[in-house]
C-alpha cells in the first residue's frame, strides 16, 4: 500500500487531513472538520472508508441529516467489507431519528452514560467489564465507544485486557483499534506486548503497524523493536523501527544494526535515531571514519543539530583533518546549525584556501553575531 513514492505521499498526506479532522470534531468545530474529510476524500487512499463516517458524523453536527444520510450510503455502498460498517447503520439510526432537527455538539446521553460508566467501574468492576464490552461492541457513538475503551484500560483485570486485545486484533473500526494499541504499549507486561507481536504479523495495515511498533516503544520492548529493523520487508516500516530505537536512546542496538545494514538509506536512519538518542561519540566515529561519503555528511549534520558543547570541538577537528571539500562544506553548515561563532573565527583565520575561507565567511555573515564572530568581521574590513 505505501511502495512508490506518489502513493506515500498521499497516504502521508491523508494521514495528517485525518488527525486534522478528528482533532477538530474533538474541538466541536464541525465545519473545519468536514473541510478536512472533503479534501482526504480527494486523495482516494486507504483512509477513505473512516473519512466518509466522520464526514458523515461531521454533517449530523451540523444539522445537515440529508447529506450525512447520503454519505452513510455511499460508505455502505463502496465498502461492503470496511470495518467501519458497524459504526455506520448505528450512526445511520440516530440520524434517522433526528431527522429535521439540529444536533448539538455534545450529547448529552453519551456523557451521562460515561459518568455512569466510570462510577460503576471504581464502585463494582465486574460488573462494569460485561456493560462496556457491550457498548463496545453494540452500536453506541465512536465518540463514547473510545472513551469506554479508556475506562476499559485504566483496569489490571485480565478481561480487561481481553476486550481490548479483542479490539487491537481488529474487533472493532480502525480508530478504536489504533487506540487499543496505544492501551496495550501503555499498560506494558510480556503478555500485552505479545499480543501486539501477535496483531502485528496478522496486520497488512501500515498504519497499525506503525503504531505497534510506537507501543513497543513506551513497553520499553528493544528487542522487538531491533527484530523489525532487522528483518521488515516494508523501507518505511523498518525506518519506523529505527526511529523508535533512536527514541529509546537504545545505543548498543543501534550501533549493532549500523554494522550489519547493507541499505545506504536505513543507515540514514539509523543516523537520525542515533541523533535523536543523543549518542553523539558514535556519531562522531562514523563522521571521521565511514567510508561512504554520503554517510559521513549526514553524520556530521547531525552533529551540528546537537550543542555546541558537546560537539563543537569535534567537527572542528573533522574540518581540519578530513580532505573532502564536501566533508568540510559540511562540517562548515553544521558549525553554523550550532551559530559555533568561536570555532568558525578559529576555522577562518587558520584557513589558506580560498574557496573554504570565502564559506566560512559566508556563513558568518548571515549567522547571529557573537563578539568574535564581530570582531573578525571587522577586522576582514580594515
Amino acid at each position: 500500500m505505501r511502495f512508490g513514492a506518489g502513493t506515500l505521499d498521499a497516504n502521508d498526506r491523508a494521514d495528517d487531513l485525518y488527525r486534522q479532522g478528528r482533532d477538530a470534531i474533538e474541538e466541536g468545530r464541525y465545519e473545519r472538520a468536514l473541510d478536512r474529510f472533503n479534501t482526504l476524500l480527494g486523495l482516494k487512499t486507504n483512509r477513505t472508508d473512516g473519512a466518509l463516517y466522520w464526514k458523515a458524523y461531521s454533517l449530523a453536527k451540523l444539522g445537515r441529516q440529508a447529506e450525512a444520510l447520503s454519505t452513510l450510503t455511499e460508505l455502505q455502498q463502496q465498502f461492503k467489507n470496511s470495518s467501519w460498517q458497524r459504526d455506520a447503520r448505528a450512526l445511520e439510526t440516530e440520524v434517522r431519528q433526528a431527522s429535521g432537527q439540529t444536533v448539538s455538539p455534545d450529547s448529552q446521553d453519551d456523557e451521562i452514560k460515561l459518568m455512569a460508566l466510570r462510577g460503576l467501574m471504581q464502585s463494582d468492576p465486574e460488573r462494569a467489564l460485561p456493560i462496556i464490552d457491550q457498548m463496545l461492541a453494540g452500536a453506541n457513538s465512536p465518540r463514547v465507544k473510545e472513551r469506554a475503551l479508556f475506562v476499559l484500560s485504566q483496569s489490571n483485570s485480565p478481561r480487561a485486557r481481553d476486550i481490548i486485545a479483542n479490539i487491537a486484533k481488529g474487533g472493532a473500526n480502525p480508530d478504536l483499534q489504533l487506540r487499543a494499541i496505544k492501551a496495550l504499549g501503555v499498560m506494558g507486561g510480556p503478555d500485552n506486548r505479545q499480543i501486539l507481536a501477535d496483531v502485528y504479523r496478522a496486520s497488512s495495515d501500515p498504519a497499525v503497524k506503525h503504531d505497534i511498533m510506537r507501543s513497543f516503544m513506551v513497553a520499553g520492548d528493544r528487542a522487538r523493536l531491533l527484530s523489525l529493523a532487522k528483518t521488515e520487508t516494508e523501507p518505511g516500516l523498518r525506518g519506523e523501527a529505527v526511529r523508535q530505537l533512536g527514541v529509546m536512546g537504545a545505543h548498543t542496538e543501534l550501533a549493532d544494526l549500523y554494522q550489519t545494514e547493507t541499505s545506504v538509506e536505513v543507515k540514514k536512519n539509523i543516523i537520525q535515531a542515533m541523533f535523536v538518542g543523543g549518542n553523539a561519540d558514535k556519531l562522531i566515529d562514523l563522521a571521521r571514519n565511514e567510508k561512504d561519503p554520503q554517510l559521513r555528511r549526514t553524520a556530521v549534520r547531525n552533529l551540528g543539530l546537537m550543542g555546541s558543547s558537546r560537539t563543537g570541538d569535534a567537527i572542528k577537528a573533522i574540518y581540519q583533518s578530513d580532505a573532502s571539500p564536501e566533508i568540510r562544506r559540511e562540517a562548515v553548515n553544521a558549525l553554523f546549525l550550532q551559530n559555533n561563532g568561536r570555532v568558525m573565527v578559529e576555522l577562518a583565520r587558520a584557513e589558506n584556501d580560498p574557496a573554504m575561507k570565502k564559506a566560512l565567511v559566508e556563513k558568518m555573515s548571515v549567522m547571529s553575531k557573537s563578539k568574535e564572530v564581530t570582531d573578525y568581521l571587522l577586522e576582514l574590513l580594515k
